[in-house]
């Protein structure tokens, strides 16, 4: 009957072929044979998973070098066949011009128990082995995992989001068009809050809001730099740079208004306006801020914080290009630029959008 089979698929009678599998594995069930030609019949009527199954038990559990030959080379053809299918669905998802645009791939953290699962979806979308995949999936916080034009990232994202593993894209130009709004202090709270900011283009003035429309709140610290003389291992000087402390920041979003409120406590001029301990003047900077962010936190309630940024930033400083090209908004002061100012731009702008 197995000449049977061969010869239904040499003349590409796939429906013949299937009766006379039927009839053969119900006879003789562990029939090698039989099990190489149901999966050439799942192959060649685009069931490629379960093509791919039968011919990787085949290769576990038959030492027969014909079968063995034909079932390593099929796989080879389904890995063929999966990569062109992958380049023909990126060019579709490219085809529109806007879908050229640049923009980011994150990865949500996946729970421990579901990893293993999402570990070999994520490995089969992606092309890669489990263990990398496995690695490259966070317990917590966001992971920038692709760069690249949009419409790829959103076909990359679909399909991980149809296995269960969460995922979002933004492209750049949406980050863009977020206007940030240095505070430098809180001229009034009650009824309505005012600042007074700095724009973009570092024009000075006042903004006026209500506590209800702040929707999150991003909290991160950015390193500061310094460069120190040390001894090195062979009691030698050297100067090398080293952190010496940390900036705070917050971010407060206002959606309805498209716009990002930042303040950090060494620009924040806390002798101003408001104050929010007993004696602002003799209180240290630390002092000072702590109060604010914990009145920022008792008027709203309402805001989502995010606070990972420190995890995010460590899968985003490698991305030199990227981050180039993101306007920080920052004016921290600086011996040399960092990557570390317009991550937390993208982190807090990314919080922005998803929402």
């Amino acid at each position: 009957m197995i000449n049977q089979v061969a010869a239904a698929f040499d003349r590409k009678d796939y429906r013949e072929a299937a009766r006379l599998l039927k009839l053969l594995l119900k006879e003789s069930p562990q029939n090698p044979w039989g099990h190489l030609y149901a999966a050439r019949l799942h192959e060649v009527t685009g069931k490629l998973e379960k093509a791919e199954t039968i011919y990787r038990q085949l290769l576990r559990d038959t030492t027969n070098p014909k079968i063995v030959s034909q079932a390593r080379q099929a796989l080879q053809n389904i890995e063929k066949t999966r990569k062109e299918k992958r380049r023909e669905e990126i060019a579709k998802a490219k085809a529109d011009p806007s879908d050229t645009q640049p923009g980011v791939l994150i990865i949500e953290p996946v729970s421990s128990e579901a990893k293993q699962q999402a570990a070999q979806s994520f490995a089969q979308i992606m092309n890669i082995d489990p263990y990398s995949a496995r690695l490259k999936l966070q317990s917590r916080g966001w992971r920038l995992f692709r760069t690249g034009a949009i419409g790829e990232l959103r076909f990359y994202g679909q399909q991980l989001l149809n296995a269960q593993i969460p995922c979002f894209w933004i492209k750049l130009a949406d980050i863009e068009k977020i206007n940030v709004f240095r505070v430098s202090y809180f001229q009034s709270i009650y009824p309505h809050p005012t600042i007074v900011c700095y724009n973009q283009q570092s024009q000075l003035g006042s903004l006026t809001f209500d506590w209800q429309e702040v929707t999150q709140l991003v909290l991160g610290q950015l390193p500061i730099f310094e460069e120190v003389v040390d001894l090195d291992f062979r009691r030698k000087l050297q100067r090398k740079v080293q952190t010496q402390d940390y900036a705070q920041f917050c971010d407060l979003h206002l959606p309805a208004r498209n716009c990002i409120l930042r303040m950090w406590d060494s620009s924040y001029q806390f002798q101003q306006g408001i104050t929010f301990v007993p004696d602002p003047e003799q209180a240290t900077t630390r002092i000072n801020w702590n109060g604010l962010l914990d009145f920022l936190r008792h008027q709203t309630p309402q805001a989502k914080v995010w606070s990972d940024f420190t995890a995010f930033a460590e899968t985003v400083l490698d991305h030199v290009e990227l981050l180039n090209q993101i306007p920080s908004h920052i004016t921290l002061f600086r011996r040399e630029p960092t990557h570390w100012d317009p991550a937390f731009q993208l982190y807090s702008s990314l919080a922005f959008l998803k929402q």
